[in-house]
C-alpha cells in the first residue's frame, strides 16, 4: 500500500477478509463494502470520505483479485498472508528508515513513528468512538488506525471493534465518544436520523420508526424527522401510530401541502373518508396544478357521494395530468350523474392512454372492459363487441365481459347470406 510490497494483510482489512481467501470472496466482499459505503448513503458532509474509502477498497480487491487469480488453486493461503506481512513489515521498516535519513525529524519521534504526520486528526488515545455513517453499529473499541495510499493521496482507515464485529471504516467517519459529556441533541437527531434511513432503504420500516421516534424526541419539531416517520410507520401499515405522526407533522409545518397529502393518504386507508376528502381539499387549495391530488379529491367524493364535486375535480385532474385511473373515475362519476357522452369520452381515453403507456395488464384490461360496457348503452353496437374482444384478449377469464359480448351479439342485426345459385 504505502510501502513498495502490496500488504495483503492490509487489503484483506479493507475488505474485511480473512485468510485463506480467493477470487470470489473478494468479489462477494467488494460488492457488500460497495453498497455500504456508497456515497449516497453518506450523512451530510461525508460523502468525500466515503469516495475515498470505496476507492481504496476497489484499489485493494483489484490486486487480491489479480493475487487470486495467479495463486495455486485459485486461493491464497493463511501461509502465503503471513509471508507477505513479514516483508511489508520489512519493506516500511526500510522506507521509515529512509524517511527518518531524508528529513532529519527529531531522533525519537523519526525512529518510532516515521508516519507521525500521517496519523488521523483524534489521537487514537480515544479508545471509544463510532461509525457516523452507521450509527446503528453504537460505540466500538478502536484497535488500530493504517493508511493506504502514497504522496497526496494517503488515506486513514480505522479497525474498530462494534457489538456486532469488526468493521474496518475510514478515519474521517469517527466520532470519539467522552463519556463524561452529554451528547449535543443536534449530533443525537443526526445519528438517529442515518441509522433510520439505512433501515428504510433495508426495507425494515418498524425498525426505522423506532429509530426516528428517538430522532424526535430529541427534537420535536423537526420537519424531516416527523416526514421520515410517517412514511415509516405507514410503510409499516402501523395506521393509528401514522396518523399521530402526520398530525405532529402538520403542527410543525401546515403550511405547506406535503402533510396534508400524507394525512389525506392516511385517512383514506383508514376509511375516515371525510377527515381524507378535506386533507386533499387542502393540498388542491395550496397546489392547483397537482393532477393527482385533483384525482384524489375527486375518488374520495365518489365515496362520499358528492357526485357533481367528483365530476368537477376529475375534469380538472383529466386536464392537468390524465391516467388510466383517474379517467375511469371520471367515467363512473359520469355514470352516476347520468352523463352518458362523457362517460363513453372518458372510458375511450383511458383505453387510449392504457395502450400508449407501460400499465399494468389489469389494469389495461379493466380500461377496455369499462369501455365496453359503457358502449353497450348506446347503439355503436359493433364498436362495443370490438372492445369486448379486446377486453377478453386481455383478460380471457373475465365472465361478464363476455356474457355482454354474448347479448350484444343476440342484438346485433345479422346479415342475409346471399342464396345459392
Amino acid at each position: 500500500m504505502a510501502s513498495s510490497v502490496f500488504d495483503i494483510e492490509h487489503g484483506l482489512g479493507l475488505l474485511e477478509l480473512t485468510p485463506p481467501f480467493g477470487k470470489r470472496d473478494v468479489q462477494q466482499a467488494r460488492r457488500n463494502l460497495a453498497k455500504r459505503w456508497h456515497p449516497d448513503l453518506a450523512p451530510p458532509g461525508r460523502q468525500l470520505e466515503h469516495e475515498r474509502h470505496l476507492k481504496a477498497i476497489n484499489e485493494a480487491a483489484d490486486r487480491l483479485e489479480r493475487l487470486a487469480e495467479h495463486s495455486r488453486g485459485g486461493t491464497v493461503t493463511a501461509n502465503a498472508v503471513k509471508v507477505n506481512a513479514a516483508a511489508a513489515r520489512a519493506a516500511r521498516e526500510e522506507e521509515g528508515r529512509r524517511a527518518y535519513e531524508a528529513s532529519e525529524a527529531a531522533a525519537d519521534r523519526a525512529k518510532h513513528d516515521p508516519f507521525g504526520s500521517r496519523m488521523p486528526d483524534h489521537s487514537v488515545v480515544h479508545r471509544y468512538a463510532r461509525c457516523v455513517s452507521y450509527p446503528e453499529w453504537g460505540v466500538g473499541n478502536v484497535t488500530g488506525v493504517y493508511f493506504t495510499g502514497q504522496g497526496d493521496d494517503i488515506q486513514q482507515f480505522a479497525r474498530v471493534s462494534f457489538q456486532l464485529g469488526i468493521r474496518t471504516v475510514p478515519a474521517g467517519t469517527l466520532q470519539f465518544v467522552d463519556f463524561s459529556k452529554p451528547d449535543p441533541g443536534a449530533e443525537r437527531v443526526q445519528r438517529f436520523l442515518t441509522a433510520a434511513q439505512h433501515a428504510l432503504a433495508d426495507g425494515e420500516f418498524e425498525i426505522a420508526a423506532k429509530r426516528l421516534l428517538y430522532a424526535r424526541d430529541a427534537d420535536p419539531s423537526n420537519t424531516v424527522v416527523l416526514r421520515l416517520l410517517t412514511v415509516a410507520l405507514l410503510q409499516a401499515d402501523d395506521l393509528a401510530a401514522a396518523g399521530r405522526a402526520v398530525r405532529d407533522w402538520l403542527r410543525v409545518e401546515g403550511e405547506r401541502p406535503g402533510p396534508h397529502r400524507f394525512a389525506a393518504r392516511i385517512y383514506e386507508a383508514q376509511g375516515a373518508t371525510i377527515q381524507a376528502e378535506e386533507s386533499a381539499a387542502r393540498v388542491v387549495h395550496m397546489t392547483p396544478r397537482d393532477g393527482a391530488a385533483w384525482a384524489r379529491l375527486g375518488r374520495l367524493r365518489l365515496r362520499l357521494h358528492d357526485r357533481s364535486g367528483a365530476l368537477d375535480a376529475l375534469e380538472r385532474a383529466r386536464a392537468l395530468e390524465p391516467t388510466v385511473e383517474g379517467l375511469m373515475d371520471l367515467a363512473l362519476a359520469a355514470y352516476l350523474t347520468g352523463d352518458l357522452g362523457r362517460q363513453v369520452d372518458a372510458c375511450r381515453q383511458a383505453t387510449e392512454l392504457a395502450d400508449e403507456v407501460d400499465v399494468d395488464p389489469g389494469l389495461r384490461a379493466r380500461a377496455w372492459a369499462r369501455y365496453a360496457h359503457a358502449l353497450a348503452r348506446t347503439d355503436r353496437t359493433t364498436d362495443a363487441l370490438d372492445a369486448c374482444d379486446r377486453a377478453l384478449q386481455l383478460a380471457p377469464a373475465d365472465r361478464e365481459v363476455r356474457e355482454l359480448r354474448d347479448r350484444l351479439r343476440d342484438r346485433a342485426p345479422r346479415e342475409l347470406q346471399p342464396a345459392a345459385g
